[in-house]
């Protein structure tokens, strides 16, 4: 099932994308609702959905699978409305994961001029709500602040199941989904602030993120997906999750060590090699580029850049 947030007449509306791609409003279908999870879906919103577990997704799933067969017309929303990001606020920071494809480090090392490798554990940073960008919005650059801002598509896993010390072989249980994100960074400040990764990635609106969520049933392996990204057209990136260095098990077992994971965490799982800093020259963003991430079976995420 592929899930997303639209627009409608400036109300967040949580929609379900049926098989001919229309957009089906869920809270509407499920007015004439009256079993015990009905509630959650008469308010729908993408939170409501990930949090209401699989009971939920399977009154979900019935409810896609009358609209398909004809029913609920009426809640069909606009076709022309627009997506905004599938969780539009988010509760927490997203959990990100830095340095795991072996060729975007060897890249990440020479143009830096050093040899850090691979550790033995994954690298994880943060980057805060305010970094949320819906697609085909606008993202921001500030040319007072940084003048190398540069891009990373990224998959990103969207957890369902709430846990703490979880092991490697339950870490699908807790998967709700997958997205595409795109980890924008202003390198400049990533190496003024100690090479440390966090304020470099967190300005306004450097997350795009979008335009929908697909359950993880609908994806059987996660890693065997083409992520790619485009600048103006060019291919600049154009990668396969199966080369992460950490695999989204390990990354689930790691990061909930002694923390709890809650449903709608979003962890970025990492980048391939192609970044604008490590090109010869260096190739960073400017005013009107237009971004496109592509992440295989997942979705096409779509940004222009804009100086504020």
């Amino acid at each position: 099932m592929r899930l997303g947030t639209i627009s409608v007449n400036n109300t967040t509306v949580c929609v379900a994308i049926l098989k001919d791609g229309q957009k089906l409003d869920i809270a509407k279908a499920a007015r004439g609702l009256s079993n015990g999870t009905a509630h959650i879906l008469r308010d729908a919103t993408m939170q409501s959905i990930i949090d209401s577990g699989p009971a939920g997704l399977e009154e979900l799933t019935k409810l896609v699978d009358q609209a398909e067969a004809g029913k609920h017309g009426d809640a069909i929303a606009p076709a022309d409305a627009p997506f905004m990001a599938p969780i539009p606020e988010i509760r927490k920071n997203v959990l990100c994961v830095g340095r795991n494809y072996s060729e975007h480090i060897a890249e990440a090392d020479r143009a830096q001029k050093q040899n850090v490798g691979m550790g033995e554990h994954p690298v994880f940073f943060t980057k805060p709500p305010t970094t949320i960008t819906p697609p085909d919005g606008d993202v921001p650059i500030f040319p007072t602040v940084s003048t190398a801002v540069d891009y990373e598509v990224e998959l990103a896993v969207i957890i369902g199941k709430p846990g703490i010390n979880i092991a490697k072989e339950d870490a699908y249980d807790h998967v709700f989904g997958y997205s595409v994100m795109n980890d924008i960074s202003a390198r400049d400040i990533q190496r003024r602030h100690g090479g440390q990764n966090f304020k470099g990635k967190a300005l306004d609106g450097s997350c795009p993120f979008g335009p929908t969520i697909v359950t993880a049933d609908e994806i059987k392996n996660p890693h065997n997906l083409q992520i790619s990204l485009t600048v103006n057209g060019e291919l600049r990136q154009d990668g396969n999750t199966a080369n992460m260095i950490f695999d989204i098990p390990t990354l689930i077992a790691s990061l909930s060590e002694g923390m709890t994971l809650e449903p709608g965490d979003i962890i970025a799982t990492g980048t391939p090699s192609g970044v604008g800093y490590a090109m010869e020259p260096p190739c960073f963003l400017k005013d009107g580029d237009v971004m496109v991430c592509n992440v295989a079976k997942v979705g096409t995420l779509r940004n222009t850049v804009r100086n504020v």
